[in-house]
Order: C-alpha cells, then sequence, then structure tokens
C-alpha cells in the first residue's frame, strides 16, 4: 500500500486552499499519518458563503441534462479513474483511492467497493432519481423556470443559493445523498467526515474533470463552531450524527436532520410459522455493511418464537470474526476511534446487567465481543432477545452488527415501535398492511421479505431532496 502522506487543501469555491492550520487522517490500526487536512476557520467559511451567488450563477449557465450527463461521466470517472488528489500533481487510483479509505475508516476493501458502486449507480441513472425527486416533472422546467406538469401550470424556486452539509465517516455511499443537487444547480458547502474526506474531495474532482464548474464545490474540514455556521448561514443543509448532534436541529426547518434510523423487520401473525424462510432476510439486513448504516435493522420484532429466531441469528452471526481488509468474504468494520468502540461495548454490557435481555451471541461467539485483531479494533456481531421494548437495548442501535428481538403482540407493535427509517413488513395482511401504509412514523415502507438495506434511488428513503431545495409557487402567464 502507497504510504505517501498526502495534503488535502479546502477548496474555497473550487479553488485549492492551504490552511496553516493542519489535522491528520490517520490509519485506524497503527495510527501512522495517511493525510493532512487544510482546516479553515469559521471566518474563512463566512466570508466564501458571501459570494456563493457566482457559484449558483456559474451552474445556471448550463441545463439540467448537461448536468445529468456530467453526472453520468463523473460517474464513470469516480469508479475507474485516476483523479487529482491534493496539493501536487498526484493522480489517486480506484484502487489507491479504496485502499487508503479502508485504512483510515476501518471499512474492508470489499465494502468501499460496494459503496462505490452504490455512488456510481446514482451518478449514472441521475435521470432517474430526478424523475423520482420531481414526481416525473419535466426538468426542462428547471431551467425555464416554470412550465406545466399533469397540464396545470408549475413554477419553482431555489430556497437556496447553496446546500450546506456536515458529513459522517461511517460509509461512503452516505454521499450519494447530496448528489443530486448538481443537476439541480445548488452549489454544495461541506465540512467531511474526520476519517473520511477521500470520498467527497474524490467526487469533487470526478464532477470537474467531468466538466462541472469548480465553483460549485465547498470543500471545508473545521471545527466546531464552522460547521455550525455552515448549517446557520446556509437556507437549507444536511446534518449526520448520533442523537445528542441531531436534536439540536430537529426543529429547524432549514436542515434535514440524518440521525439514528432505527430501522426494523417485522414479521407478523400471517407469516411467524415461516420464520426461518426469512433468516437469511434479517442477517442481511442486521449485518450488511458492516451494520455501519441508518437502514440496518436494529430490531427485530414478531409476535412469538423470539427466542428461536435470536438463538438463529445467534448461530449464523456469532462466529463472525474480524477478517484481513483484503479479504473478500469480510463482514466487520474496524473502529477509527477504538474508544467509541469500548463505549459501545460498555454501554451493552451495562444495559445488559438489567434483568429481561440475554445476549444470543454470546454461546456461539467464542470469544469477547470486543476484540483487537487484524491491527484494529473491532465489534463483533450481538443479537440481543429482550423481553419487552421497554428494556434499554430493545431500541438501540450502535456501528456494528447489532439488533435485539422482541416478542409482542401484532396488535400492539405499530404502538411501540417508535419513529423508524425502515420499517420491512413481512406479511401478506391485507389489514395489518393498510395499518402500516397508514402509519406517519415509517419513513420507508418494505413490505414483504426485503432487507431494510434494499434501497430505490427513485425513492428517497429519508427526505425528498427536490422538494427540501425548491418551492413551488403559483403564476399566471398571459395568453
Amino acid at each position: 500500500m502507497n504510504q505517501i502522506v498526502h495534503h488535502l487543501p479546502c477548496l474555497r469555491l473550487g479553488n485549492p486552499y492551504i490552511s496553516l492550520n493542519q489535522s491528520e487522517v490517520v490509519d485506524y490500526r497503527d495510527g501512522t499519518t495517511r493525510a493532512t487536512l487544510s482546516q479553515v476557520n469559521p471566518g474563512v467559511i463566512r466570508r466564501d458563503l458571501q459570494n456563493i451567488s457566482s457559484a449558483r450563477n456559474k451552474l445556471q449557465n448550463f441545463s439540467t441534462q448537461e448536468l445529468i450527463a456530467i453526472c453520468k461521466k463523473a460517474g464513470d470517472l469516480f469508479l475507474h479513474a485516476s483523479l487529482p488528489l491534493g496539493t501536487g500533481k498526484h493522480l489517486q487510483s480506484a484502487q489507491e483511492y479504496w485502499e487508503t479509505l479502508s485504512s483510515t475508516s476501518g471499512l474492508p476493501h470489499v465494502m468501499v467497493r460496494k459503496n462505490m458502486e452504490k455512488i456510481h449507480y446514482a451518478l449514472c441513472n441521475m435521470e432517474v432519481i430526478l424523475n423520482g425527486l420531481t414526481r416525473g416533472l419535466d426538468v426542462g422546467v428547471l431551467d425555464r423556470g416554470y412550465g406545466e406538469q399533469s397540464g396545470s401550470p408549475v413554477c419553482f424556486h431555489p430556497t437556496t443559493q447553496a446546500l450546506g452539509l456536515v458529513m459522517p465517516s461511517n460509509s461512503p455511499a452516505v454521499n450519494s445523498l447530496w448528489l443530486p443537487a448538481i443537476p439541480l444547480k445548488i452549489p454544495v458547502v461541506m465540512k467531511p467526515g474526520k476519517d473520511e474526506p477521500w470520498t467527497p474531495y474524490r467526487l469533487m474532482q470526478a464532477f470537474i474533470e467531468a466538466g462541472c464548474p469548480a465553483e460549485a464545490f465547498g470543500f471545508y474540514p473545521t471545527d466546531h463552531e464552522g460547521a455550525a455556521d455552515i448549517l446557520r448561514l446556509c437556507d437549507r443543509a444536511l446534518i449526520f450524527g448520533d442523537k445528542s448532534t441531531t436534536d439540536l436541529y430537529a426543529g429547524n426547518p432549514g436542515v434535514q436532520v440524518h440521525g439514528p434510523g432505527f430501522s426494523k423487520v417485522i414479521i407478523a401473525e400471517d407469516e411467524i410459522e415461516n420464520w426461518k424462510d426469512h433468516i437469511e432476510v434479517l442477517v442481511r439486513s442486521i449485518s450488511e455493511n458492516g451494520g455501519r448504516s441508518c437502514i440496518n435493522a436494529s430490531a427485530v420484532i414478531v409476535p412469538k418464537y423470539a427466542k428461536e429466531i435470536a438463538d438463529e441469528l445467534g448461530r449464523r452471526l456469532g462466529p463472525v470474526k474480524p477478517l484481513p481488509v483484503d479479504d473478500p468474504q469480510a463482514v466487520l468494520s474496524g473502529f477509527a476511534n477504538p474508544k467509541m468502540a469500548e463505549w459501545i461495548d460498555a454501554a451493552i454490557e451495562t444495559d445488559l446487567s438489567e434483568s429481561g435481555a440475554y445476549d444470543a451471541t454470546a454461546p456461539y461467539r467464542d470469544g469477547s465481543r470486543l476484540v483487537e485483531a487484524e491491527g484494529g479494533t473491532y465489534l463483533r456481531p450481538t443479537i440481543i432477545a429482550c423481553d419487552s421494548m421497554e428494556h434499554p437495548l430493545a431500541n438501540r442501535e450502535f456501528l456494528c452488527p447489532y439488533a435485539s428481538v422482541i416478542e409482542l403482540p401484532q396488535e400492539k407493535m405499530l404502538d411501540l415501535i417508535g419513529p423508524t427509517l425502515v420499517v420491512s413488513a413481512i406479511t401478506k395482511d391485507d389489514v395489518f398492511i393498510k395499518e402500516l401504509l397508514l402509519d406517519s412514523r415509517i419513513e420507508r415502507l418494505n413490505i414483504g421479505p426485503i432487507p431494510t438495506m434494499k434501497i430505490s434511488w427513485d425513492q428517497p428513503h429519508e427526505g425528498n431532496l427536490f422538494e427540501f431545495l425548491y418551492k413551488r409557487r403559483s403564476i399566471g402567464i398571459a395568453a
């Protein structure tokens, strides 16, 4: 693996800027420095946002169809090409990208490549995504500002001059959520994740190489104050983080919050006798992408056989161990911050001391949940059987393959599940399906044996970026 230490500059409306203040991105295994980042103070961000209209004007010079074509070209470049990295003339190959990202995030190579393919798919199918986001609007309307939809006049205007982004480090594919902003002609102003600057920086370089104006991209490694200014000064922004972070913005209509998903699989009464047929759906929902996604299932709710289901999940997932990062069978991700793994392990053990729950993976694990292996710190899968939704481990979400299994009468399930990003309901019961369809706390509903991790790019699972960035208004045009 290439051990050259690169410096990633800030991108101030597309212009590289090297700051005196710099931070390090380190290898999760041995702490060696893999890159340095220019750290900018909030004043730099404030000054640049005063000129953000110039970046928006640059995007306005393109038609939406031209920007869709640029997206497709950028997707191919992102997946295959060698792209500029840092302040020198170095070109980062796709392999160097996934190896470097793996070394700082803990994701094994196979997961990074799968995330790359998801991003590539999103970019290459941007027209389909926009069709879903706009509900079939002729995208030429965005070029003219007005037009027709279903025979009625329509007019849309942007709600912001830029989309602010405070990004996480848990999974590269989360970057796919901001990609439609570019063909929607909205510049992005981003604070990258501390351990994962690689994906957004590579995406921005791919866009620029594909012909997108560089001014459309702000890349600002910064502190908490700088992140707060991005959220405050951009009229529309996305924030990713844990509940304590995202709760601060939960009531702000200008900030779209992406926090814990508390996604769930429900097996209804009409299908529970066939639970063995659905174990693979449960395993995939819990463990894909290392359990790091908000759409990973963190609870399995059933009307009976909870003990048997928990035991079978424990048998399937308990033996899973860390593998070398280049092993194609790797399922677990290392922790860039070992203290986080230690905290999660301690939190689970503390709550297990309360009656009403047990670790169904423990009999099959052959060792501790928290392990040092392959040069890093890992958490092995954990399935907790809980006797009620009131147990502190029943509705928790952690950055590892983790899920609780709870037995509830079907008539009480929807009263107790709480806000849920994805529900995969395994049922053919029309009455129960209607109840699920009417439940406003479910963001995305899968009906049938569909893993919670399966997404539809033309149906966003959390928020509609077009409706967030554009507002419809009435319009009258003289004949």
